[in-house]
């Protein structure tokens, strides 16, 4: 998560106050729903939720919340902030909290996990049984809980508090247990705080990738395909390819060396690199081929070491750098996916370094560069790094503590040396090793995990990878894992909602449209367009029986950046008049003038028209 003035999130004043709005919303919910059974009421992005069991209708549905019922919540919420009720925390002994809680089903299961060491409230893995649960009462509202909270309801301003939308949300996440009633909230220090957020709000349903990919045509998710299987139409797959292409030329430059893998491999291989251990819940099932099971592929790193692996190397032929843009498949729950940035099968722009110790400052240096280049190109140019270490408490991580101090030592020390900032977060590393991962704002201050850079020494272990030094002895070595984009079909989302569709040049599949203002002025739209085309761009012909400023209107609503309108004076001049997304009016300009201004703009990679 973010932070707030340079503190973590989870220590900051307005994570309090969030949560202390989630227990103000359960206590309101009770006073309507007496017999609602509790879950869970966690702080989130921007936020905070509460999960309630409301019991089942006489036709054995789950009752729901209604428009109606949330607009009476929230002002039944607004009337106890008000009351300055104290927050009071005390803690009660595992048999007593299970006596208290004896009516609260899903609170008794929390109380469990935490007794046998388990998962806490949020479901993140403990490092030993507890023998006492936290509690927080206000007024007659007693939840389990562990804090943090705000000192008295009045520290929740009432005026900077709303209400937003309600959903089903199945009990811990899993499809298999009960579908509980959720509500998501937001709280912030104070009213204008509030009122910029919910513009803000109003604003990504504008932008709303899922929306803008279906008015421009640029994917479609099919039922009978599958959720979570994006189907990338011929505008979005134009689009993808140009963001593939400039990667892959840059990583051409930098010595990359592009490799292909299958979509599928032995489950051998995903046991051995540790991937399916670690990660079984997010695979799919194993498939029954031959007497040998297979997995669709969830990650393509143990694949490039297999080609690591198909000949001998020497130090000489160090640091290779194998690229590939590898499909990927994960199960996620059909309630979290959601466009192109929740998926089932997506496409990373992996890529896998094998050095020597020596050369691995410089190569991670390499990497940083080839990210922040990737950013600065895309306009991303708001954006913080997090360097990711190992919970050591925590069963989620392999390797020995040297490893992994060997390669938290190594991230630093090349990071410092650019004089990069990053905050440390605990918790956050792959199981195989430490990351840096790039976190980049949006234009609506959202917060978005984009590129990210990994130091491995475990895998190159597991896999006995060696090369053959000056010493003539043999030598183990050291993996980076690197993905500037992460994930195509996430990337290509939240690109579309930073720039609202309206990408620059060099990525909008149509740059051009041709606006003949009659029918005979077809033939020198085509003309135009062949001579663009010649020159590289996108171009399509308007030869619809609209009017002209109709078919302008139509190319706006497409997001294209140039409307170019001929007529007669055009067409005895060799010009075009120029308009733009916008609304410009640039007025008639020679083609060839036209052209170099574009090509221009496309090879600077240039932002504005």
């Amino acid at each position: 998560m973010s932070q707030e003035n340079g503190v973590p999130y989870v220590e900051s004043e307005l994570y309090k106050i969030r949560h202390s709005a989630a227990h103000v919303l359960a206590e309101s919910v009770l006073e309507f729903y007496p017999e609602a059974k509790l879950a869970i009421g966690p702080p989130i992005e921007d936020g905070y939720y509460y999960d309630f069991d409301l019991g089942k209708d006489e036709n054995d549905k789950p009752i729901t919340f209604s428009p109606e019922d949330l607009e009476k919540i929230e002002a039944r919420m607004k009337q106890l902030l008000k009351k300055n009720a104290k927050f009071e925390k005390s803690t009660m002994t595992i048999e007593e909290a299970k006596q208290f809680f004896a009516n609260q089903p899903y609170k008794l299961e929390l109380i469990a996990e935490l007794a046998a060491g388990k998962v806490d409230e949020n479901g993140e893995p403990l490092s030993e049984p507890v023998s006492e649960v936290g509690i927080y009462t206000q007024r007659n509202f007693v939840d389990l809980c562990r804090g943090p909270h705000v000192a008295f309801t009045k520290k929740v301003k009432a005026n900077a508090v709303k209400l937003l939308r309600t959903g089903g949300a199945y009990w811990r996440g899993d499809e298999k247990r009960p579908q509980l009633q959720r509500i998501y909230g937001t709280a912030w220090h104070n009213r204008v705080e509030l009122e910029e957020h919910l513009e803000l709000l109003e604003e990504a349903k504008a932008r709303d990738h899922r929306r803008l990919g279906k008015q421009l045509g640029l994917f479609h998710i099919s039922q009978l395909v599958g959720s979570g299987l994006p189907l990338w139409l011929p505008k979005g797959a134009i689009l993808r390819e140009n963001l593939e292409s400039f990667l892959r030329q840059a990583q051409l430059e930098r010595g990359y060396l592009p490799v292909i893998t299958p979509h599928i491999g032995k489950l051998d291989l995903y046991i051995k690199s540790g991937h399916y251990p670690y990660y079984k819940e997010s695979q799919y099932t194993p498939i029954d081929v031959d007497d040998e099971k297979f997995m669709l592929k969830p990650m393509n790193c143990p694949h490039h070491i297999e080609i690591y692996k198909s000949e001998p190397h020497s130090y000489r032929d160090l640091p290779l750098r194998l690229a590939e843009f590898g499909t990927v498949y994960r199960y996620e729950q059909s309630g979290e996916l959601n466009g192109l940035t929740r998926v089932r099968g997506f496409t990373v722009d992996d890529s896998h370094l094998f050095v020597t110790p020596e050369q691995l400052e410089e190569e991670f240096i390499g990497v940083v560069d080839l990210i922040q280049h990737v950013f600065n190109t895309m306009g991303f140019l708001d954006f913080r790094a997090r360097l990711g270490i190992n919970d050591a408490d925590s069963e989620k991580y392999a390797g020995t503590p040297e490893m992994w101090q060997q390669g938290v030592a190594a991230i630093r020390q090349a990071a410092d040396k650019v004089g990069m900032r990053y905050t440390v977060e605990e918790g956050e590393a792959a199981f195989y090793g430490p990351k840096l991962d790039f976190i980049s704002r949006d234009v609506l201050k959202r917060e978005w995990q984009l590129g990210t850079v990994q130091v491995d020494f475990l895998l190159p272990e597991r896999f006995d990878l060696e090369y053959m030094g000056e010493d003539g002895q043999k030598h183990r070595p050291v993996m980076i894992h690197r993905a500037p984009f992460g994930s195509m079909e996430r990337f290509v989302g939240i690109l579309i909602e930073h720039f609202n569709g309206a990408f620059p040049l060099w990525l909008a599949p149509v740059q051009v449209v041709m606006v003949p203002i009659t029918d005979r002025h077809v033939p020198y739209a085509n003309q135009v367009a062949a001579d663009l085309r010649s020159a590289g761009m996108r171009v399509e012909v308007d030869a619809s029986n609209g009017r002209m400023n109709a078919k302008i209107r139509n190319a706006q609503l497409q997001k294209v950046p140039y409307m170019l309108v001929v007529g007669d004076k055009e067409e005895e001049a060799n010009a075009v008049a120029v308009r733009t997304r916008d609304n410009e009016d640039r007025g008639a300009i020679p083609v060839a003038e036209f052209i170099t201004q574009a090509t221009t703009l496309v090879t600077s990679k240039g932002m504005v028209l």
